[in-house]
Order: C-alpha cells, then structure tokens, then sequence
C-alpha cells in the first residue's frame, strides 16, 4: 500500500485548505484511515480519522468543528477539509492507514497505523 499526500501550503489565519490522501495498491473502502501532524519539537498526534468498515468518524477535540473528513471509494482518496484554520494547526500533516478491528479498539493511535504516507506542510500566518 501506498499514501500520497497533497494539498498543503500557506494560508492565513481563519482560511481553509483541503488535504488529499491518495492511496494505491488497496482500497480505502475496507480500511481505517487517518491525518495526523507533527509540529516543530513536538510529537506527532492524531488529528481526524475515518473507519471506513463501519463508518466511524474520529476528531482530536482541538478540530472539531473546523476539520472535516470523507473519502471517495471511487477515487480511494481520502480528503481532509481544514478551515477556520489556526497558526497552532502549522504542522507536516501524515496520512496513515490501518486495520480497522484495531482502530475499533485502540482508536487511532500513531504506532497502531500500518501504512504512512509522506507528509504534507500546512504553515498557518498569524
């Protein structure tokens, strides 16, 4: 399995970006699929999460009502919709993929992902 990231950049405080998370060599449909970041000197944390099985959408209590996730079967893209956006959402954001009875369990933990792709840098201006 592959993730492509796409769609970070610089936008103001209080703009919207749309993440893209592209994946090739497995469907999305049966897959639990997350955006994590990682801000400079700090950890990575999740951030939004979809399990597709069931469903289930996950927020960090820090995005809610400002972050929207969906995916697209057809497409097996993943999207991560950010607005009212904040400089503390500056971060290389990750998309990750794992099982989704794991995800039933632990929730969406960073070394509960199987597959990561590589990282895409949102920088929020104040």
């Amino acid at each position: 399995v592959q993730l492509q990231a796409s769609g970070g950049g610089l936008v103001q405080a209080g703009g919207s970006l749309r993440l893209s998370c592209a994946a090739s060599g497995r469907t999305f449909s049966s897959a639990a699929t997350g955006w994590f970041r990682q801000a400079p000197g700090k950890e990575r944390e999740f951030v939004a999460g979809i399990n597709r099985s069931g469903g289930t959408i996950y927020y960090t209590d820090s995005v809610k009502g400002r972050f929207t996730i969906s995916g697209d079967n057809a497409k097996n893209t993943v999207y991560l919709q950010m607005g009212s956006l904040k400089p503390e959402d500056t971060a290389v954001y990750y998309c990750a993929a794992g099982s989704p009875s794991t995800i039933a369990t632990m929730g969406f933990q960073v070394y509960g992902m199987n597959y990561w792709g590589k990282g895409t840098l949102v920088t929020v201006s104040s």
